[in-house]
C-alpha cells in the first residue's frame, strides 16, 4: 500500500499544542513527520509523500484596540517561529509544503467569545479586559483549494492507494467523495477533534495516532471520538 499524508497545517499546529505541548520549530517539524509515519507503519505500507498546507505568517502592522498601540507582526515571536517551522519542514525528505496566502482584508484583533459573554452579562467591564482577551484574526486563502486539487490529482492519476487526511472540518467532503469513487482508501485523522456527520459519512476510516486526551468538556478541541471509530 502506498500512502499519501495530507496535513491541514493550521489545524495540526492547534491540536499538536493541545496534545503534545509547546515545542521549538525544529522539534515540532520532527514531531509532525514522526506522527505522519505512524499511519504508514500501521498499514505496513510505503510513504508516497507528506503534503503540508498552510500560509506564511502575516507581516502586517495592526492596531490593538485595548493598548491603543500598533503591533508589527513581522517582529513578533510568532512570525519568527512560523517561518522557522516552515523552513524546517521544507528541508525534510518526502515533504512538500503547499503555501496559501493571508487574506489582505483580514488581520485585526478580535475580542474572544468568552470575554464578550462576560461583558454582555456585566460580570466584567471594559476596564477589566486584558490583552489575553483578544486574539489576532487572520484568514487565509488558497489552502483548501490546493489541498482539494492534490486529493483529486492523486486519486485520478492513481499515484497512491491510500490517502490520510489530518484535518477537522467538512470543507474536504467533495474531495473525499471523489477519491473514494476512484477506489482510494480514504482515512481521516482528526486528532480527537469532533467532526461533522457529513465528513464521517464520506470516509473509509477514522484513526488518530495519539492516545486519547483527558476529557475536558470546557475545551471544544478535546471532544473525543468514539472507541468504535479508533
Amino acid at each position: 500500500m502506498i500512502t499519501a499524508i495530507l496535513v491541514d497545517g493550521a489545524f495540526y499546529q492547534r491540536q499538536a499544542y493541545l496534545l503534545f505541548g509547546e515545542k521549538s520549530p525544529k522539534d515540532r517539524a520532527i514531531e509532525l513527520i514522526k506522527y505522519c509515519r505512524r499511519h504508514v507503519a500501521k498499514e505496513g505500507g510505503e510513504l508516497y509523500r507528506i503534503f503540508y498546507y498552510d500560509c506564511p505568517p502575516s507581516d502586517k502592522t495592526v492596531f490593538h484596540p485595548l493598548t491603543q498601540k500598533t503591533v508589527s507582526l513581522l517582529k513578533s515571536p510568532q512570525y519568527k517561529w512560523q517561518m522557522e517551522f516552515i523552513s524546517e519542514l521544507a528541508s525534510k525528505r518526502k515533504v512538500a509544503v503547499r503555501r496559501g496566502e493571508p487574506l489582505e482584508s483580514s488581520g485585526s484583533y478580535m475580542l474572544r467569545p468568552d470575554a464578550v459573554k462576560k461583558l454582555c452579562r456585566r460580570t466584567i467591564t471594559v476596564d477589566d479586559l486584558k490583552e489575553t482577551d483578544f486574539y489576532l484574526d487572520i484568514k487565509q486563502k488558497g489552502v483548501d483549494m490546493r489541498l482539494g486539487l492534490d486529493i483529486a490529482s492523486l486519486a485520478y492519476k492513481r499515484q497512491v492507494s491510500q490517502i490520510v487526511l489530518i484535518a477537522g472540518d467538512s470543507d474536504f467532503v467533495p474531495a473525499a467523495k471523489h477519491a473514494r469513487r476512484e477506489g482510494i482508501d480514504f482515512i481521516l485523522d482528526p486528532m480527537w477533534h469532533s467532526i461533522s456527520p457529513s465528513l464521517n459519512e464520506h470516509i473509509d476510516g477514522l484513526h488518530s495516532c495519539v492516545a486519547k486526551p483527558p476529557n475536558n468538556s470546557a475545551d471544544p478541541l478535546c471532544i473525543k471520538n468514539s472507541d468504535q471509530q479508533t
